[in-house]
């Protein structure tokens, strides 16, 4: 990156740096010099994701008294960072945090799976479960009864069929947030309702604020795009967003848009709160931000004890600020390509008006099957069904992680679809590699944060579960064992087949 797009000051950083807890040294050795220390913290928080890449560091003074240490210590440790690849400097412009060329994102490990693979290989790339039958058949079913109308029409509804529009508008006033059909945009899934907001609000060089982690492929789609991401580094384990952070960053990089997923994140899990939900959508406004809340995972959630905060836009009556984005694919299918957008009618008339150039519309006939979802409570039974798959997959991946990999570190969310791993020191890179040679697919941490931050964690989705999901934990030990050997290349056994 050019330049820095956030900040980070030195109280913030000492208290980062203080919260690392140094591992016991073996016998024999030698703690290293305090500048090493310093450089190696520093490098640790940008590598997990907790000093955003491109956020600029306090001057060599201001961290020197943070910490109690002398100038020269720090400088040593920025020098050593620099010479690293972890850090760059500009004259008057200060010293930012990066990551080495060396390092780049890896290219693989959300694609779908090659149905020629799935006998050999367990594929915990996609955060995806099977259709929950038989509701998908039944829902086509329904929706080859509705079709024969809109046979005879053109069959190209930029906005989505009205039917449909209006039902979704119903469900969201239902909770507690009035909306007319009119604030709807229906799209093909969440992939292109976001596509589209991109498009509209953020142009080429625009900087889009993004929580870090974040989910990869939206991600990607807005570096495809042509923005300049603005990583915004979680709270602590599950709890949300740090909206101290975040009102910085709104203030200080000034980004056109902000994209959140506020239920069960993607990849942590974590739920933000009412108080944090309204914190954030009143520093959007006062920044001038659009804020994109994906909610796509908000039916998602596995405990009885759960109480769902207010959606996002519930704390943005006026319209302004908050732009929501729905889904069918994860709560019901992957298959199912429908998405939509809420918004204020002007932004969806904008988004409605731009689509001409893009897809024209979505399918019919898959609109009309949620239509028949929705309409005959076929949704309510369906995504109840994949909330049991969810919640017993969970339990059978967490049970067998904690017995293969006790080192691993990670808290069990109470809803969504993924565990975010802390891979016990390895890294997420190596480790999906290695995955590859034994036979289990897994994403590396790196995809879900900004230029190669979280190298140390891997994602894994709640997809498989019994004997299956055993496997897997096995097959990921194994893939731990080679990374900690150092084995390289094709050397490692090839995998049993495995027939779920």
């Amino acid at each position: 990156m050019a330049q820095w797009t956030s900040a980070v000051g030195a109280a913030q950083l000492a208290r980062l740096l203080n919260s690392q807890q140094d591992r016991p040294a073996g016998p024999g050795t030698r703690r290293p010099p305090a500048y090493r220390a310093l450089a190696d913290g520093i490098r640790l928080l940008v590598l997990e994701g907790r000093v955003p890449v491109a956020a600029r560091l306090p001057a060599e003074r201001e961290l020197a008294l943070a910490l109690s240490v002398s100038r020269t210590t720090v400088a040593a440790a920025y020098e050593a960072l620099r010479a690293e690849g972890f850090l760059e400097s500009r004259r008057g412009a200060g010293s930012w945090t990066a990551v080495p060329a060396g390092n780049p994102l890896p290219a693989r490990g959300l694609e779908p799976l090659p149905p020629e693979a799935l006998g050999s290989v367990i594929d915990l790339g996609c955060a995806a479960l099977p259709a929950p039958e038989p509701w998908l058949t039944r829902a086509v079913q329904g929706a080859l009864e509705e079709l024969p109308p809109y046979a005879h029409t053109h069959g190209d509804y930029p906005a989505g069929l009205p039917v449909l529009r209006s039902m979704i508008a119903e469900r969201y006033t239902a909770r507690g947030i009035p909306t007319m059909p009119e604030q709807i945009m229906v799209t093909t899934g969440a992939m292109g309702a976001i596509d589209a907001i991109c498009h509209l609000f953020g142009g080429r060089g625009e900087r889009i604020a993004v929580e870090s982690p974040s989910y990869a492929n939206i991600l990607q789609l807005m570096r495809e795009a042509g923005a300049r991401l603005v990583p915004v580094a979680m709270a602590e384990g599950l709890s949300g967003w740090d909206v101290d952070r975040w009102r910085q960053v709104l203030r200080d990089a000034a980004p056109r848009i902000a994209y959140v997923v506020a239920d069960f994140h993607n990849p942590t899990g974590a739920l933000a709160d009412d108080d944090q939900r309204r914190r954030l959508v009143d520093a959007a406004r006062s920044a001038g931000t659009v804020l994109v809340a994906d909610e796509t995972m908000s039916e998602l959630w596995l405990d009885d004890d759960v109480e769902m905060p207010r959606p996002v836009c519930g704390f943005d009556p006026a319209g302004s600020t908050v732009i929501t984005v729905g889904s069918a694919s994860k709560a019901f299918w992957a298959g199912m390509r429908i998405g939509w957008v809420r918004a204020a009618p002007d932004v969806i008339r904008s988004l409605v008006a731009a689509r001409a150039y893009a897809d024209l519309g979505t399918p019919v006939l898959e609109q009309l099957a949620v239509n028949w979802l929705f309409s005959t409570g076929g949704w309510a039974q369906a995504v109840e069904l994949r909330r049991t798959q969810a919640r017993e997959n969970r339990e059978a991946l967490v049970a067998a992680v904690r017995r293969e990999l006790p080192e691993w570190e990670f808290e069990v969310p109470k809803g969504g679809l993924t565990l975010w791993v802390r891979a016990g020191g390895l890294s997420g890179s190596r480790l999906a590699e290695a995955g590859e040679r034994v036979g289990v697919r897994v994403p590396s941490g790196p995809r879900f944060g900004v230029d190669g931050a979280f190298e140390g964690y891997v994602r894994l989705p709640f997809t498989v579960g019994g004997a299956v999901a055993e496997e897997a934990a096995a097959r990921l030990a194994a893939a731990a064992r080679l990374v900690e050997a150092g084995v390289s290349g094709g050397n490692a056994e090839a995998p049993r087949t495995f027939v779920a």
